[in-house]
């Protein structure tokens, strides 16, 4: 699924967030990122959802290499795994469920599967009843669980997050949490950014760990 090799990424003035960084994530494994801020952990992230691209080094997804790729290739790329970002970025101008259609409007899905969809998406993570509202009245929690529900419609066989429980209370980030393990437990594989340490005890998953921007651990 995921291959990255002798990853580098420096950014201008010399600074680098990354420094030869390696691993591989099998189908349908957890694996949590880690480390301190600053660590490159949102630096690892980008990389891997082809937001940036690495200075040296390589990261394949089944098979293809980011870097390689052309500019109008990425979006293609990218509807085959979902996005979770820390701000969520959100629509607020239009509904919850407006929100969640808007990627399957892009693939082209017919009107009436794509709104089958969407509601069966809000459905998993607890938002059905609020498909009208708009996002700016729904709880931080509630957000995030939108950003979540729009980066799984299109159904993908990877699921990247980028510190999704930041700034939420503890209820609320348990509840992402087991809402994104259920989504690994269906197949899904799935990469999470975080610094929390109670995501890594509650289950336990595979740990990279990096610090000053170098691997320095991978397991359990």
């Amino acid at each position: 699924m995921i291959s990255a090799i002798a990853v580098t990424k420096r950014y201008p003035q010399g600074i680098e967030a990354l420094k030869d960084v390696g691993f591989e994530i099998g189908d349908g494994e957890m694996a949590f990122i880690t480390g301190h801020s600053g660590a490159g952990k949102s630096t690892l992230f980008r990389l891997l959802a082809a937001i940036e691209k690495p200075t040296s080094g390589s990261i394949m997804i089944d098979g293809q290499n980011l870097a390689a790729l052309r500019r109008g290739a990425i979006p293609y790329l990218r509807r085959r795994f979902g996005l979770v970002f820390q701000d969520q970025k959100l629509l607020f101008d239009r509904s919850v469920l407006d929100n969640v259609l808007l990627p399957l409007s892009i693939v082209g899905l017919p009107p009436r599967e794509a709104q089958r969809r969407a509601r069966a998406a809000l459905d998993k993570v607890g938002l059905l009843e609020r498909e009208r509202a708009r996002p700016i009245a729904l709880s931080g929690g509630e957000q995030q669980r939108l950003a979540i529900a729009r980066a799984v419609v299109n159904r993908p066989s990877l699921l990247l997050a980028d510190e999704p429980a930041a700034n939420l209370d503890s209820e609320s980030a348990s509840r992402i949490l087991d809402i994104l393990r259920a989504f690994n437990q269906a197949g899904v594989t799935l990469v999470v950014a975080t610094h929390d340490p109670q995501w890594m005890a509650r289950f336990s998953p595979r740990v990279l760990r990096l610090e000053r921007g170098r691997l320095v651990g991978d397991g359990a």
